[in-house]
């Protein structure tokens, strides 16, 4: 079962969606990545995060109940989205939480699509990038290219892969920053510096 691992709503369950259209983090994984990046960012009140190929909500949900002002999640898949709504409705966290029902690649390129508060705050200062593994390398770099003038100064990516796949080509300005493996899952650290 999948539950958010700490913060206001920690222990509570997470429905994941069916079938294999998404691979959720592990609970594991994500507990190490949110220790790291607690230790990196100095925790997460305030922050606001995206949540990028969603799934359930998991990452952007995790961050919020730890603090994060906002999470905006994007998922194209439509039982999927559907999912990440109830999580949002269930956990009924601070903050707020927004499930765009779209493709990675039109969100990062339609200026409405995003949220007025992130907008006013300079952009997104945390963002889950967590891609199908089949997901090619040059689209892969194609969303974090079209992704740039969201980012507030010195934001935090996170791209999740397989251990097989190559590293992240990171796109001019980002600064890759820590690999951490666990079994099959990569997780990449970048820091956007305009």
């Amino acid at each position: 079962m999948t539950r958010v691992i700490a913060g206001t709503a920690g222990g509570r369950p997470l429905r994941t969606p069916p079938g294999q259209g998404t691979r959720p983090t592990s609970d594991r994984v994500r507990e190490s990545l949110f220790g790291s990046l607690e230790a990196r960012l100095g925790g997460f009140d305030g922050l606001h995060v995206l949540d990028l190929y969603a799934g359930s909500g998991a990452l952007g949900l995790e961050a919020l109940s730890r603090g994060a002002a906002s999470a905006t999640l994007v998922e194209k898949d439509r039982r999927a989205a559907e999912v990440a709504r109830a999580n949002v409705r269930s956990l009924r966290l601070p903050g707020s939480a927004s499930v765009r029902p779209m493709g990675v690649r039109r969100f990062l390129c339609d200026d409405a699509a995003r949220p007025e508060e992130v907008v006013a705050a300079g952009g997104y200062d945390l963002v889950f990038c967590d891609p199908p593994y089949k997901l090619e390398e040059d689209e892969l770099t194609a969303d974090l290219t079209a992704l740039r003038p969201l980012l507030a100064p010195e934001a935090v990516v996170v791209v999740e892969r397989s251990s097989r796949s190559a590293d992240p080509q990171w796109p001019e300005r980002f600064t890759a920053a820590k690999v951490r493996r666990y079994g099959e899952t990569a997780l990449h650290l970048a820091v956007w510096e305009p």
